[in-house]
């Protein structure tokens, strides 16, 4: 029975979940000015925060062209999807993809341990 109550338990546990975002913008300056300084109100609404971002991130394997890298941290995988999908982040998420960066980027979400 003790078993049975344990994984119930840690099935029960929310996990946070990140998003790693790699992109090539056009400027940095555009991206602070015309997105960041809009986006991240929204992002810590839905319970997120950037807990990593630079613009020389250090590659280890692979190829990677682009000059800015983050890692965002959320509560839950809902948190998480709800940010990006939310209704009040498409403008910018539509501005970044379509106007601030130079070439496509990449957005990943995973669940965290």
């Amino acid at each position: 029975m003790e078993n049975v109550e344990k994984s119930t338990e840690s099935a029960n546990v929310v996990k946070p979940a990140y998003i790693m975002v790699q992109m090539k913008v056009a400027s940095l300056e555009e991206l602070n000015q015309r997105y960041a300084q809009f986006a991240i109100p929204i992002l810590l609404k839905h319970g997120g925060e950037m807990i990593a971002g630079t613009p020389t991130p250090r590659v280890k394997e692979g190829d990677w062209d682009g000059n800015w890298a983050a890692v965002l941290r959320f509560p839950s995988m809902e948190a998480a999807e709800g940010w990006y999908n939310s209704e009040e982040y498409q403008p910018y998420k539509n501005l970044r993809m379509n106007e601030l960066q130079s070439e496509a980027g990449r957005v990943v979400i995973i669940d965290g341990l």
